[in-house]
């Protein structure tokens, strides 16, 4: 089943500004990053830069999330690859290589290869080699998110310091961010993204001189106020619901495990929260991204445990209860949930119950799922509700069989 990934999405980049796409993921933020750089040819619509883009786009850098060096290349080689593909003469390519490794700070490093660097020195490679061909805009996709915490900020003072200062030869910078904290201090737009499929439904201006202050009381306001927007009813669809789109057996649910269920409830059960914590300070407290705790959110709140409202989490009397509940009678009320709550786990039970050998192969309810979603987001969904089911001791799953039964039934 084709999945519509973007709709509708109309974005202008400005001269002279950093605009950030933040969202959940499926939310197709990568995949306009792609499209802008000519590596996505959209199905409809149009990429003009400055005029419409067809094939690779030349005027534009990226910066990809896992790095994306060749291991058998040097620093030096891996950063001259972008003008090899240009055809710029040996000579000259070598001039403007050493450059971009002076300017993001790895001189002494142009003949250590992939291997011999950390994270935060390999991306600086990656963005080297996006600044070498003196692209207009820089594409950045997550750019931090696979480094460490102290890494990732010394990378974005560097990045904002070039930037401010005008020793980068780019025009303007789009970012992919999953950080709301990170797009408000780095950004002067914020564009918020919804889910399947990905639309703009909201615009952030960050009114807020460089450098900013995660203290400020403006800064904190306008990580509250995304927080707010993120949970919250919209014209455009509400953004909660698009991970579970639909309320039957079409809901595409997260990749989120039990224990984080568990550990969620047990973290704002427990003070300084005390049954209700303000989002922004729990993701802060947790080491949380935004894509890394709304699921979690989500989950309870779709399995009744939990209710999202204006930026707060809140736990319901059952999460108070399961808080309390000794292992055994965590499971039972797990279950109870899931089978009120979660369509496709109540189905699957109700197809083991009722056949004489209490056996069904799971190949038929992927298959149920792919009237309503992608194969990949069926995969993805039975193997949640698989994981779900065992630790509710619903049913039990056979992987060489691929086979569901009631072998140890709850």
């Amino acid at each position: 089943k084709e999945r519509l990934v973007l709709d509708d999405v109309t974005l202008t980049l400005n001269e002279n500004e950093i605009v950030g796409l933040l969202g959940r993921s499926g939310s197709g933020k990568s995949t306009l990053l792609r499209s802008i750089a000519g590596l996505v040819v959209p199905t409809e619509g149009e990429v003009n830069f400055p005029r419409r883009v067809q094939g690779r786009a030349m005027s534009v850098g990226m910066v990809f999330q896992s790095f994306a060096l060749f291991p058998w290349l040097t620093v030096l080689e891996n950063v001259e690859v972008g003008l090899e593909a240009q055809r710029v003469p040996p000579a000259v390519r070598r001039k403007r290589a050493l450059a971009a490794i002076d300017l993001i700070g790895l001189d002494g490093f142009e003949s250590a290869y992939p291997k011999e660097l950390s994270g935060g020195m390999r991306q600086r490679v990656g963005m080297a080699r996006a600044l070498v061909i003196d692209p207009d805009v820089l594409l950045m996709d997550e750019p931090f998110s696979a480094l460490d915490v102290l890494t990732a900020e010394t990378l974005r003072t560097d990045l904002l310091d070039m930037w401010s200062e005008g020793r980068m030869p780019i025009k303007s910078i789009l970012m992919v961010t999953h950080n709301i904290a990170e797009a408000v201090l780095m950004c002067d737009r914020i564009l918020l993204f919804s889910s399947n499929p990905g639309r703009v439904i909201s615009e952030i201006k960050v009114d807020l001189p460089q450098p900013r202050n995660r203290q400020d009381p403006i800064f904190r306001a306008l990580v509250e106020e995304i927080y707010v927007l993120m949970t919250q009813d919209n014209d455009a669809g509400e953004i909660r619901q698009g991970v579970f789109p639909g309320t039957g057996l079409g809901m595409v649910l997260p990749q989120v495990s039990t224990n984080a269920l568990a550990g969620l409830i047990e973290a704002i059960h427990a003070p300084p929260y005390s049954l209700k914590a303000d989002l922004p300070e729990l993701a802060s407290a947790l080491h949380y991204n935004a894509d890394e705790l709304f699921p979690i959110a989500e989950v309870l709140q779709l399995l009744r445990f939990a209710e999202l409202k204006g930026g707060d989490i809140r736990l319901l009397p059952a999460a108070n209860r399961y808080a309390l509940a000794d292992v055994d009678e965590r499971k039972q009320l797990f279950a109870q949930h899931l089978l009120s709550f979660v369509p496709l786990v109540a189905h699957i039970r109700r197809v083991l119950d009722d056949r004489p050998t209490h056996t069904a192969p799971a190949r038929r309810f992927r298959d149920q799922l792919e009237d309503f979603m992608s194969e990949s987001d069926a995969m993805q969904t039975l193997n949640v509700v698989t994981q779900w089911g065992r630790y509710a001791e619903l049913f039990a799953y056979d992987e060489l069989a691929d086979q569901f039964s009631l072998d140890n039934p709850s």
